[in-house]
């Protein structure tokens, strides 16, 4: 494993435990070389899972990355009553249902729902955050109409 500090391709694993949902392996490392400490997680990934970028022209296709899904809910997550552990359930929730879909390819607009979905059952206002950057939200009114649909959701 490459140190994020000096870049050296050895290091030694000094302690490893499961994560508190049980699907990766933390990872305790110290850097040969510089001597850091850094944490690393291992996880089983079922098959590699490809995402359809639709936009003007033809689709593009890239290897779907974790760590946009984990960045994105984080962010709209922000300065809100949510622990990082629920953050890590969610986002490792939306990757197994990608690899287990049986499908190689997978649209992004299929991902982006499946996030909706998860931060709306996770917190109210980060589902709106995240609604106003994944719908495009241009006015005040857009937001108005998006967080009156949310209660009406809530208050049923």
């Amino acid at each position: 494993m490459r140190c994020p500090f000096c870049a050296h391709e050895e290091s030694q694993v000094k302690d490893s435990r499961p994560s508190e949902d049980n699907t990766s392996i933390r990872r305790r490392r110290q850097c040969e070389a510089c001597g850091a400490r850094f944490t690393t997680f291992e996880r089983v990934q079922l098959r590699e899972v490809m995402v359809l970028k639709s936009g003007s022209g033809e689709p593009r296709r890239e290897p779907f990355d974790r760590a946009k899904i984990e960045q994105s809910v984080s962010l709209a997550c922000r300065k809100r009553p949510v622990s990082p552990e629920r953050i890590e359930r969610l986002v490792s929730g939306i990757q197994r249902q990608l690899e287990t879909l049986g499908d190689a390819e997978v649209e992004s607009r299929q991902i982006g729902e499946m996030v909706m979905e998860g931060l709306r059952q996770l917190d109210s206002v980060a589902y709106i955050r995240f609604a106003s950057v994944y719908r495009d939200f241009t006015e005040a009114r857009d937001f108005e109409e998006f967080a009156s649909s949310v209660r009406e959701v809530g208050g049923k």
